[in-house]
Formats: C-alpha cells, sequence, structure tokens
C-alpha cells in the first residue's frame, strides 16, 4: 500500500498547473497579458495601447528616442496654433480699449517726429501699438487685426514663434523708421499697418521660398498699398513699404541662410537689419535738430 505523497509534492500520475506569470516590473502581480514587441508579461498599468496589441512602458519609450521631434521648415520647433499672433492681437485690442478712455495715449505713444528727435525713441515702436483716434482708429485696428489673425498664424507656424515675433517687430520699426525719415516731424501717426505689410512682404518670401503660388499675395500687397496712395494724408503710406521692405529683408535670411551656422546668420541679419534702421533714425534725428537750431538762429541748414 502506497504511502500519501509529502507536502508541497504531487500525487503521482497528476499534472499539476504552473503558476501564473509575473509583472517584469511588480513581482507579485499575476497577469497573463504581455507585450506585443518584447514579449514580457506585464501588468495593465506597465501596458500602453498600440496599433496592433499593448506594448510595456519600456518599449515604448525605447520606440520614442528614435523619433524626431517635429520641427518647421528652416528649421524651429512646430508649435500648435499661433500663440504670438493671438497675443499680439489682444494687446492691440487692449491698448485700443484703454485708448478709448485715455486719447491722450495716442498722443503720448504715437510716432511723433518731434518726440523722437528730443529722444523718445519709444515712439519708433509704440506707434505700432497705437491706431489713431477717432472713427479711423476703429477702420485701422479692425482691418489690421483682421489681416493679422489671417496671415499671422500660417507664417508663425513656418517660422516659428520666436522669428516671427522677431520679424513682426522689426516690420513695425522699419515703417516708422521710414516714415520719420520722409515725412515732417511735426506730423503724428499710428497704427500697425507697418508690421502687417511686414508680414505680407515674409508671406511673399516664404511662398517663394517653398515653391507656392505667391500671386494672390502680391495682388494683395498691390492693393493696399494702391489705397493707401489714393488715400492722401489719411494713411501712412510711408510705413506701408518701410514695413513691407524690412519684414520682407528680414524673412528672406531667415528662409534663405545656409545651413550651416543658420541661426548664427539668422541672429547677425536681424542686427544688422536694427542697426540700420538705427542709422536711419540718427542721420534723421541730425536733420531735425539742425534744422530746428537753424530756425532758431534766423536761418535753416
Amino acid at each position: 500500500m502506497a504511502s500519501p505523497p509529502e507536502d508541497g509534492q504531487s500525487e503521482p500520475g497528476v499534472m499539476s498547473e504552473p503558476a501564473p506569470p509575473e509583472c517584469y516590473r511588480h513581482p507579485g502581480r499575476q497577469t497573463y497579458v504581455s507585450c506585443v514587441r518584447c514579449g514580457r508579461p506585464a501588468c495593465p498599468d506597465c501596458l500602453r495601447p498600440a496599433s496592433v496589441g499593448h506594448q510595456c512602458v519600456d518599449c515604448i519609450r525605447e520606440g520614442n528616442q528614435g523619433v524626431r521631434r517635429a520641427t518647421g521648415r528652416f528649421p524651429v520647433p512646430a508649435v500648435a496654433g499661433a500663440p504670438v499672433t493671438w497675443a499680439l492681437i489682444g494687446i492691440n485690442v487692449l491698448i485700443f480699449v484703454v485708448e478709448l478712455a485715455h486719447n491722450q495715449l495716442f498722443y503720448d505713444w504715437g510716432l511723433y517726429g518731434g518726440g523722437v528727435a528730443s529722444g523718445q525713441w519709444y515712439r519708433m515702436l509704440t506707434t505700432a501699438f497705437i491706431p489713431p483716434t477717432g472713427w479711423l482708429g476703429f477702420v485701422d485696428i479692425a482691418f489690421n487685426m483682421w489681416v493679422l489673425s489671417f496671415v499671422g498664424p500660417a507664417i508663425e507656424r513656418v517660422l516659428g514663434p520666436v522669428r516671427y515675433l522677431t520679424v513682426y517687430l522689426v516690420s513695425a520699426l522699419g515703417g516708422s523708421a521710414l516714415f520719420y525719415l520722409v515725412v515732417q516731424p511735426g506730423v503724428i501717426a499710428g497704427g500697425a499697418s507697418g508690421a502687417i505689410f511686414g508680414l505680407f512682404g515674409a508671406w511673399f518670401v516664404l511662398a517663394r521660398r517653398l515653391g507656392l503660388d505667391s500671386r494672390q499675395v502680391v495682388m494683395l500687397i498691390v492693393l493696399n498699398l494702391g489705397i493707401g496712395f489714393l488715400a492722401g494724408s489719411y494713411i501712412a503710406w510711408q510705413a506701408h513699404i518701410g514695413g513691407l521692405v524690412a519684414g520682407g529683408l528680414l524673412t528672406a535670411a531667415f528662409a534663405y541662410a545656409p545651413r550651416p551656422n543658420r541661426a548664427v546668420i539668422q541672429v547677425l541679419a536681424t542686427l544688422a537689419m536694427i542697426a540700420i534702421l538705427i542709422a536711419v533714425v540718427v542721420i534723421r534725428n541730425h536733420q531735425i535738430l539742425q534744422t530746428t537750431y537753424g530756425f532758431y538762429q534766423g536761418r535753416l541748414f
């Protein structure tokens, strides 16, 4: 007569079931699911849905290391949406609302040649955020912000937020510089048109660089320049041209910079453009101050 089996031993002729597999990351946690990539058993907390089956977190992390980060065209990190564009629109609208309550703001921030010549250089930039007062201000802010919402997001996604904001601000300075250079110092002006035309120039350059149809933007530029000329003193066409040239040239430097040392070339191009605009202001300051001094002496130089 056979003796009973000792503890832990199976009875002869009887098959014992194997122990359930355990999660490779959590010993002691039983699971019947495994990673489709490496085959290791893993609990639900360590698995992620994949295109086929589930993969463990380590396989997913390893796979992501070989994925290149999405970039823009030149190249810059790709961004979702257009945060800079909407921030600029918000700032412009907010300042316009404040201006409605305090009309003096236009005269404090607008581009006034006598003020710039006396040392108020900030007017070269603040003028791009302060539309004129009255009914013309409503037209100006409505049109410029509509155009900004139309062309801004696409340009921002291609150039990236930093380069896009740089083009916008340099275009604003370019528009102010040409207006300041050729208009009588007693005239005051304001509005975002110089920066907006700079985006037109950027749009044209990027369309050519990417091999896209540029006829639409050319027609838009010609149409708006024509309106500026026909409107006479109501619209500062000088700022339109200055912004268009500055924005187009700077964007060309960004888009066509050769790959070796591209970032360095783009920074140097930006600094060079700003230096040129500063030189224009210095020259015009000298002209205005000389004329003013000559006037007080009873003669003009």
